[in-house]
């Protein structure tokens, strides 16, 4: 049997904020699954306040003890329940996690540094031995770390994925001892352009490289897209592979979904134009089934193509269309949309917040998606877009290069619409070609079904990492 700890900062459905939670939330569990009785995998995350009680009272506390991190000596207690067949164990300190957000404190190294020296020193007191440490994004990279520098177990191996290059945990040399716990010996293992840069530091010190898609896994060897760590992906890119992600299955399953108003299937669509209209309604837009309705669901900052919308959403908006938006982010997108509606209150709604069940909404009754993206590590919306027949418009970068392909109307193949370069007009050709797919019934019946049809299960990958497990 393979021991495996998967090492997270944040899971759904326990606490998550992005893509990370989706991803942790569910791979364990396919893992698992793939494995069998073969593969023994346990997930450790924090035990944040945001965690309900739901959760809590079907925990059981397992131990405690105090973790040394320097000068400090903190409390960690472990509790421990069983979810979808796999161990969760969490990491209990309200000092550092019982805060209103998961991410953005002051202290916010000293936090993960804490949790990271925790989730080590956890495993004497639990009785697990991991063959495989899987950690993931900056947030638990001091795992990696700790084990180079410190040798807790000779024979475990180390896998390391980055799920975004964009966000690497970058410090003053002036906390290397009194935050992270490393000594002068260990300080070229975590320096980079002068400071200290965690994701480095893992990255040199993994047994095994991933990012979340093939196409993403390629673009971070160059320079463009590296975030600045272009020379240590170099160096290390004989360890570095690409695996797609997947997505929750049950969870975003349109014909048996409690989210949405009216559940369908691919052989039953009734109920998608139901919840168009009724949708249609609830945002004050026109109820019109002819109009084509374009949903947005993503954080309003430049990487994800938002000046591509700005530059064109007039000539766009010229058409018979509606776009309904939802998501945060920079102040200037915010207001901008903001102002969209205002000018178009028949043809836009602009929801500047973030609410899972408005976003199962807007999945359920879009009939297009659209993701310009700059960059794209992997991307889940056009996944699960595609689970709810709302047809993708995306931009040919990382995961969404890997998973959505172009309809070809001559072969009837193809998955979605697509465009290659970073440009406004070639994304507002794109936004055309999709309308005119959308006055064919015949095509878009065809295009419809086939994203319907796309398989974005973990069952693939899960197998792809137990394969990497074993190569280690």
């Amino acid at each position: 049997m393979k021991n495996i700890l998967f090492v997270t900062s944040e899971a759904r459905p326990f606490a998550a904020s992005g893509g990370l939670g989706d991803v942790a939330g569910s791979l364990p569990a396919a893992i698992k699954r793939a494995g069998g009785d073969d593969v023994d995998i346990r997930v450790v995350m924090p035990l944040y306040g945001a965690v309900s009680r739901e959760y809590r009272d079907k925990m059981t506390f397992k131990c405690m003890f105090n973790v040394n991190l320097s000068w400090r000596s903190q409390y960690c207690g472990v509790f421990e329940m069983e979810h979808d067949g796999v161990i969760w164990y969490f990491i209990d300190n309200e000092y550092y996690f019982k805060r209103d957000t998961l991410y953005g404190s002051f202290d916010d190294g000293e936090r993960f540094s804490y949790f990271c020296r925790a989730a080590l020193d956890m495993l004497g007191f639990v009785g697990f031995t991991p063959d495989i440490l899987h950690a993931n994004d900056w947030q638990t990279a001091m795992c990696v770390i700790n084990h180079k520098c410190r040798g807790y177990y000779p024979s475990m191996r180390c896998v390391y994925t980055i799920h975004n290059i964009e966000y690497q945990g970058k410090y003053g040399f002036e906390i290397l001892g009194d935050v992270f716990d490393l000594s002068q010996a260990c300080k070229n293992i975590v320096a980079y352009d002068n400071c200290i840069n965690l994701t480095k530091g893992a990255i040199v010190c993994c047994d095994a490289l991933t990012t979340v898609s093939p196409q993403y896994a390629n673009e971070i060897k160059s320079e463009y897209f590296s975030a600045g760590l272009y020379g240590i992906i170099g160096q290390n890119s004989y360890k570095l592979s690409g695996i797609l992600n997947g997505i929750d299955t049950v969870y975003y399953d349109p014909t048996d979904d409690n989210e949405i108003e009216f559940t369908f299937g691919a052989k039953r669509m009734t109920g998608k134009a139901k919840n168009k209209a009724a949708l249609q309604a609830e945002l004050g837009l026109p109820v019109k089934p002819d109009a084509p309705m374009i949903g947005l669901i993503t954080r309003l900052v430049s990487h994800k193509g938002i000046d591509l919308i700005m530059r064109v959403a007039d000539e766009i908006l010229q058409d018979d269309v509606q776009i309904v938006l939802l998501g945060t982010g920079d102040a200037r997108y915010e207001d901008y949309f903001r102002e969209l509606a205002k000018a178009y209150p028949d043809k836009v709604s602009a929801n500047i917040t973030f609410n899972r069940v408005m976003a199962k909404k807007i999945y359920a009754s879009a009939d297009m998606f659209l993701m310009p993206s700059k960059t794209e590590p992997c991307g889940l919306a056009q996944m699960i877009a595609c689970r709810y027949g709302t047809v993708p418009i995306v931009r040919e970068t990382g995961g969404l290069y890997d998973s959505i392909k172009a309809f070809n109307p001559e072969t009837g193949e193809g998955n979605g619409i697509t465009f290659a370069t970073f440009n406004a007009h070639d994304m507002l050709d794109a936004v055309r070609r999709a309308i005119s797919c959308y006055r064919d019934p015949k095509v878009w019946k065809k295009i419809r079904a086939n994203a319907m049809a796309s398989d974005f299960s973990w069952d693939r990958s899960a197998k792809d990492y137990l394969a990497l497990y074993n190569s280690l």
